[in-house]
This record gives structure tokens, sequence and C-alpha cells, in this order.
């Protein structure tokens, strides 16, 4: 659900897909050499979009082939940059991300050297939907936040909505809510001032099914009939079978069988109506679920097995996955241990295959009961284990999720408090108006005097005491964000609810140092105030790239700026998150320093160095807290930052073992490099792998 609430639209440039269309008469017009490249090249693109890129993908990368070749052969760089990108969709609705993300590279390059300012913005968004879709919301968040930059600077409204609402979701995913709904809200104030009402039926499903995550159905209901009232007003059949399939989601979860399933059944005729695939899988899925909750497991295999073909047949990897998982939870429950045995085999060796680590957990769980089933200990103890691996690495996005969710119940409840408070205080003034009203009839004047006087008593008693619970409560929040700005926050609540925090050994942080060459020379040249002004202009940008990747920031030290991944949460995309980073910090000193020379005022340069392996992290100090890490892997990481060059990331030989296979960097060995204290260590030189793809 978290992948599929990112919005769908991005994915066309422009295109509407509900748009009634003539294939034959596009083809038409794509084989008349009498036409100009611009129209054969437009009526192919719409051909493609409309015709096979969501129904048959496989079809739409060999036309989207031709496309490129015409293309190349007319020397046509329009018709170069459509090819490319709709194989990027095709592979992207295959779930084969890393390959679209290859293609939509590939036509983004092509934008840039042709200057389509809003094609860039709209590919890196799809770009950014990719990342997300594989679990990488650092780089995904990182990817939107600058493709908003770029679409801003040429006010393209529609595509910013578009990019807020899909940061929305990713803060949605990764279980911040808050975050998500702010967001989204953002994206429909940027809609509501462009009057488009047909954008705004997306923004209000997607908040829907925050509210249905969040256990708030009837608020979710609410937004999902908003949404279904203007997507019927602009025949938005697409947005129309999304809110009509979450309605039947939702309806499930209450338990109404009979809506969920009515809902389901015209989200299905809406999706054969348009000839999507991927839609139609997920509608047949939607009515299975509501077979088996009412415990008709014949129907719900039925309409399983249904979405497992259309699955097979456009390569929809994770729903394949997904889907076989389901129906071997139905043969569990029959008791029919040899199908349960082949069908969730089979859903694992698929997520082990595409990487997927969620499926694998819930794959390797339905083998392990199946084998305990049977009697099989050996197997059911090996899958076991599989399944505790895979949910080691999924904890602690996991925990992270359920504090917020926590936080955003909380919040619920006091507004729901609030209001009944409100009620109450209400009620309570009109009953002591009537009380006051009865009592003043009989009362002498001087009685009422006094009553007066202490009322006015009262009062300014209360005025008193609410002033002061707000003083406190602010002075409250200011001691709380203070610590916030100090410790990281799983250790602040710690330290809040103990008094204390132990500390805690971490087997696989990545640690960044960086330092300033030539601080001292640089420092004579300056005066002490533009001296702290330019650290401090450099150490607020280190700072925001750190929250950027969620990385923790340690300390400063002088010039010297320390940081490091994977702590207090341990996560397995902390160190390829902390080597970019590292070198986002490099980009930015680089830039500042042509910005500076440019102006002709002295600016720093700098060195980086990174290690990966094992720290102690904890708490020192009593009255003036400091969170800090202690180990060899923190001084081996300063030796990578005084051993590096200026304008290079640095790293050891252990860091390098742990992303050589990732085609995201590129590296150079520097062999064998003395560094104090250690002797001699292998190091390498990482960067970006900017090289085209083909």
């Amino acid at each position: 659900m978290k992948r599929n609430i990112l919005t769908v639209l991005i994915i066309v440039l422009g295109l509407s897909l509900n748009a009634q269309v003539n294939l034959d008469s596009l083809y038409g017009v794509w084989k008349d050499n009498t036409k100009t490249d611009s129209t054969r090249t437009m009526a192919f693109r719409d051909y493609i979009a409309k015709g096979y890129a969501y129904s048959k993908p496989d079809s739409a990368i060999v036309l989207s082939q031709e496309l490129h070749k015409f293309g190349i052969e007319q020397d046509y760089k329009p018709a170069v940059s459509r090819g490319f990108y709709y194989q990027g969709v095709s592979h992207s609705v295959k779930g084969d991300y890393p390959k679209a993300i290859e293609y939509f590279n590939n036509a983004r390059a092509v934008y840039v050297e042709t200057e389509d300012f809003k094609a860039i913005g709209q590919t890196d968004v799809a770009i950014a939907t990719m990342l997300v879709y594989q679990g990488k919301y650092a780089e995904g968040l990182n990817r939107f936040k600058k493709s908003l930059k770029s679409v801003e600077k040429i006010n393209d409204s529609l595509t910013m909505s578009t990019i807020v609402g899909n940061i929305g979701s990713i803060y949605y995913a990764k279980g911040d809510v808050r975050k998500a709904l702010d967001n989204y809200n953002r994206s429909i104030k940027i809609l509501e001032n462009l009057n488009s009402r047909d954008g705004l039926a997306g923004s209000y499903m997607n908040i829907g099914s925050i509210y249905t995550g969040q256990g708030e159905y009837e608020t979710a209901i609410t937004y999902y009939n908003q949404s279904l009232n203007l997507s019927e007003e602009f025949s938005d059949l697409q947005v129309k079978s999304g809110t009509l399939s979450e309605l039947s989601r939702v309806h499930l979860i209450t338990n109404e069988i009979e809506k969920s399933l009515e809902y389901a059944k015209q989200a299905l005729q809406l999706n054969e109506k348009m000839g999507r695939q991927a839609g139609i899988s997920t509608s047949f899925m939607r009515i299975a679920s509501v077979y088996e909750t009412s415990g008709d497991f014949l129907k719900a295999l039925e309409f399983y097995n249904k979405a497992i073909a259309i699955d097979e047949e456009i390569g929809a990897t994770r729903a394949l996955c997904q889907n076989l998982a389901l129906i071997t939870n139905i043969y569990l429950k029959q008791s029919n241990y040899t199908k349960a045995l082949i069908s969730g085999k089979r859903a694992y060796d698929i997520a082990l295959k595409a990487n997927m680590v969620a499926e694998q957990k819930s794959a390797s769980n339905l083998l392990y009961l199946a084998y305990k089933a049977l009697g099989n200990g050996t197997k059911a103890l090996e899958y076991f284990e599989i399944s505790n691996k895979a949910e080691t690495s999924l904890n602690s996005n996991e925990t992270v999720k359920k504090i917020q969710q926590i936080e955003f119940a909380k919040q619920v409840t006091a507004d729901s408090l609030a209001t009944v408070e409100k009620e109450r205080k209400v009620e309570m003034a009109h009953q002591e108006e009537v009380r006051q009203k009865n009592q003043t009839r009989n009362m002498l004047a001087g009685g009422g005097l006094i009553v007066l006087i202490l009322g006015i008593g009262v009062y300014s008693r209360l005025r008193y005491t609410k002033k002061a619970k707000n003083i406190i409560e602010k002075e409250k929040d200011r001691s709380e964000n203070l610590l916030l700005n100090i410790l990281p926050a799983e250790i602040a609540e710690e330290l809040k609810e103990k008094g204390k925090a132990d500390a805690r050994d971490f087997d696989m942080v990545s640690i960044i140092f960086t330092d300033f060459k030539g601080f001292t020379e640089q420092s004579e040249a300056l005066s002490a105030a533009d001296l702290v002004n330019e650290i401090n202009v450099c150490f607020e940008a280190f700072d925001g790239i750190m929250e950027t990747y969620d990385i923790e920031k340690i300390k400063t030290i002088g010039d010297a700026y320390m940081a490091a991944g994977g702590l207090p949460v341990p996560d397995d995309t902390a160190i390829k998150n902390t080597v970019l980073a590292a070198l986002d910090m490099r980009d930015f000193i680089v830039n500042r320093k042509a910005e500076m020379d440019a102006k002709g005022k002295p600016a720093f340069e700098m060195r980086v160095g990174i290690h990966t392996g094992p720290v102690v992290a904890g708490i020192v100090g009593v009255k003036k807290f400091q969170y800090d890490i202690w180990g060899d892997t923190v001084n081996t990481a300063s030796r990578m930052e005084s051993s590096g060059e200026v304008g290079k990331v640095n790293i050891s030989e252990a860091s390098y073992q742990l992303l050589k296979d990732d085609g995201d960097f590129t590296f150079t060995s520097r062999g064998k490099i003395k560094a104090k204290g250690k002797g001699d260590i292998d190091m390498y030189f990482i960067d970006r792998n900017t090289a085209p793809l083909l």
C-alpha cells in the first residue's frame, strides 16, 4: 500500500490515460512518411502510452525501442528522449525499478541537452519515485527536493503539487504521519490556487489512505468520497478506480463485506475499461480478500490465481510475490501443506532474487509454518531463522514508524479530548448562566455586587493560572527542543524516562570526518566575525545534508566535522547514505569556493574521509550532555580524512568492500597509503557514477 500511494500521474508526461483514442489512427499517423517528425513522434508516443505501457509493458518496450531508433536515424532528439522515457515507464510497470531508473536517466540526459526544463523536472520525479519503490527513502526524498527546486524556477505549479504530494508519501512510508499530512495539505493548496479540481481528487485519496492506516476510518471515508465526487466530475477513471479500491479496503477492515465487494467490483470494471492490467490484478486481489474474509476459500483462490496470471503476464514481480504469499496462507488454513510449500517456495525464490526483504520475511514465515505442520523440524528451523534475519533488517524502520503512529494517535486523542472539554465548558457556562439569572431575580442589589466582585476575583485568578500554565508549557517545549538539538531522539527519550542512557555497541557504523585544508592560513585572511560566519555557513549546510540522509551529527571540533550513519537506529542503507552525504558536502564546499573566488573572497577547501566498523556510543557529561562515539573505527576514519586529498572523498578498504558492487558509485584504488599510527592501509577515492547508461 505504501508504494501504491505515491502519485501515479507522474509517469506520463502530460498525457491523460482516460482519453478515448483510436489507436489505429495514431499508428497510421506514425507510419505516414509525409507527416513531420514531430507529428509522427507525438502520435507514436501516445500510441505507446495509451495502448501498451500499462497493459502490455513488454510490447511497449519493443515499440519504445523503435521510437528511439527513429530518433537516432532522423537526428530528432525528442523521439530519442521519448523512446528512452517509455522504456523506463514499461520497466517500472514490470517492477524492474533499477532498469527503469537507467532509462529515465538516459531520457533526462537528452532533455538536458535540448533544454526541456519541464521534462527534466518530471523525469526527476519519476526517478525519485523508482528510488522510493525500492525502499531507498533518503535518496528518493533528496531527489524529490532537488526536483522541487528545479520546477520552482520555471514556475511549474502542477508538477510542484505532484512533487510535494510524493514527498508526503515518502514521509508516510517512513511512518512520519504529521509530515506526510503537512505535505499533502500543501499540495492541495497549490492545486486549489490552480483551480485544478481534477488534481485534488488524487490528493484526497492519498489523505484518505493515511487515515485508513491510522484506524481513523470515518475520516478516511470522508476523504475518499470527496475524491470520488471529483474524479466522477472530471471522468478521471484512474483516480476513481484507485479510490474505489481503497473504499473496498476500508470497508473490509470494518467488516462491511457487501460494501467492500461492491466497491472492488466497480474498480475492476473501470480498470477493464481502461485496459490497465496492473489495476485489474489489484482488483482481483481485493475481491479475493473479501471472499477469504467471508470464508469462501474456493472463490478467493480463483481470484488470487487470476491476479497471479496477470502479474506473470506483465512481469509485476512484487505483486506476484505478494499474491503467491496470500494463496499460500489460504492453503495453510485448509491444511493443504503440499500446495502451501509449492506456492510459498515460489514466493520466497522470487523475493530472494529481487532482493525484496519484506516479501522474503513473509514467504519464509509461511514456509516455516508449513514445514512445522508437516513435522519437518529441520526445514522449519531453517526458514524460521531466515524470517528472523529478514525481520531484523526491517525492525529499525518499523520502530520509527510505530513511534510516529503513537504520536499521531496521541494528537488525535488530544484533539478529541479538547473538543469534548470545549463542549463541556460551553454546557457548564450555559447552566451557570441560567442559574445566575434565576438567582438574580431573588438577590438584593448589594448581594449582586458581592457576586460581581467575587466573579472578577475568580476570573483574574483563572487568567493568572492560564498564563502561568502557558509559560510552563512553553519552557517545557523549549527544554525538549534543546535536548533534541543535543541528543538523538531515541537517546533523549531514554534519558527522560530513566534519567540516564546506557552506552551501546554497534557492529556496523560509517563515520564521516571532514577538515578544512589550510584553515590557519585562511583564518589569518579573515576577521574573527567573518571567520565564524563562514564556518557557520558551511556547518549549517552540512547539518541540512545530514538531516536529508538520516545521518547523526556527532560533533564539531574547531574546523572539523564528525557524523555517523547507522546509529542510534541501525539501518542497512546507512553506509550508502553516508557516502552520498559526504559527496554532497564535498560538492557544497567546491561550489562555495567557486562562488567566493568569483567575489575575490577567501574560502575553504576540504578533505573528507569515511571508515566503517564497530563503535561504542553513549552520553558523556552530567550537566552538559554530549552524545559521542568511541573505538578504533573512529580513529581510522580520522586517518581516512587526514590521508585524503582536497575535493575527494577517501574511503577505507572496509567501506569499499561493502559498496564495491553498487553501480551508483565509481572507485579509484590508491593502493596502500601510510596512515599515522595505523601503518599501511588500502584506500579508495569514491564518487558518483555519472556515466550514461545505454
